[in-house]
């Protein structure tokens, strides 16, 4: 891959939160520098080497780089016997449709909301926008195309350029072309009209007597009554089933509740904390990522330069074919470093809060 174009200097001031690599070409770049381009050949395709960055983002993403998100849900989006899908839900919205992923990559983002009425006088479009059009509502290029057709004034309520769509919505990854995926879920809570701040129910009964007990004399439930009720309570959930359990399947983005919502029974509204996974063009500028594919084009060369093992140069010198052994050796540490955490920082995970020994 050529690297021999001079840049100027402000295209290496770079941070770890402001960082100038910004695509694969650049980290592509960084890589085959670190190779010793362009004073030298670098043995290796921008194909092998894109494929290496790819490789390196796939490992990190699946033990590292996510962030903790909160998801609102309503039951009434629960697809009887599949369950709820938590990347669509991550973009929820009353009017919310997926766009279909393509054939043209161009996707166009809301970034203004657009009224029903204003398409009220096509038959067509006020069917398919009965609720208007919302803020990151995201169109395919073919449905652009017949809105604007219809009313070229369209045009300035959408994001449609590559640099301004990696800011027109956070739930959508605009260098894979599909929305960010849940990798696990941590915990589920459902709306209930129940709680201290809820007239006739148990636990305002309790709060209001530990309240009395302590404020007008001595009697009715004191705090440690308040925590064995609570226990007794938890246990009642357990053994009648009124508290739902969950199983997720990150693969297909679908989380089962089990018992299920079922349609006409009572709707009610969820939140569902989880990780989500960062987009790539934050995942990119990892040092990790750098450094595991740095490792893999080392063997990518290597592998190459074994060819040619023991071939005198001109002027007496030898092809440097130890690379090989010197990227097995960088892949090791690195992995070790992800997966076990021997380097903190490296893999994003959360610190220990406590420690028992």
């Amino acid at each position: 891959m050529a690297c021999d174009t001079i840049s100027p200097i402000s295209a290496f001031q770079s941070t770890n939160l402001n960082s100038k690599i910004d695509s694969f070409s650049r980290l592509g770049s960084r890589i085959t520098r670190a190779l010793g381009a362009p004073m030298v050949n670098v043995e290796i395709h921008h194909d092998q080497l894109f494929e290496n960055i790819s490789i390196a983002c796939e490992f990190f993403t699946k033990y590292a780089g996510y962030t903790e998100e909160y998801l609102v849900f309503d039951s009434d989006l629960y697809e009887v016997n599949k369950g709820i899908r938590l990347d669509l839900l991550f973009s929820i919205t009353p009017s919310f449709n997926r766009v279909n992923l393509p054939a043209n990559p161009v996707v166009h983002a809301a970034i203004s909301a657009v009224p029903a009425a204003f398409f009220s006088s096509s038959s067509l479009l006020s069917a398919t926008y009965s609720d208007g059009i919302f803020v990151n509502q995201l169109l395919s290029h073919t449905d652009y195309l017949s809105a604007v057709a219809f009313n070229s004034t369209l045009a300035a309520s959408f994001s449609s350029s590559t640099a301004d769509q990696s800011k027109a919505s956070n739930a959508f990854d605009y260098d894979v072309m599909d929305y960010r995926k849940v990798i696990s879920v941590l915990d589920f809570e459902e709306g209930s009209t129940n709680g201290v701040n809820t007239l006739f129910s148990i636990e305002q009964t309790l709060a209001q007597q530990t309240y009395f007990s302590y404020s007008m004399g001595n009697y009715g439930f004191d705090l440690i009554s308040w925590y064995i009720l609570k226990d007794w309570l938890k246990v009642r959930e357990k053994l009648l089933s009124q508290k739902r359990t969950i199983v997720f399947n990150d693969r297909t983005q679908y989380l089962v509740m089990n018992p299920s919502p079922k349609p006409g029974s009572g709707k009610f509204y969820g939140i569902i904390a989880c990780y989500v996974e960062r987009p790539l063009k934050d995942i990119i500028k990892e040092q990790w990522v750098y450094q595991y594919a740095l490792a893999l084009s080392k063997i990518s060369v290597g592998m190459v330069r074994g060819k040619y093992t023991g071939v005198s140069l001109f002027g007496g010198g030898s092809i440097n074919a130890n690379l090989l052994e010197m990227g097995l050796a960088e892949k090791e540490k690195l992995e070790e470093k992800l997966l076990t955490g021997a380097s903190p920082g490296f893999g994003d995970s959360d610190p220990p809060m406590f420690f028992v020994g």
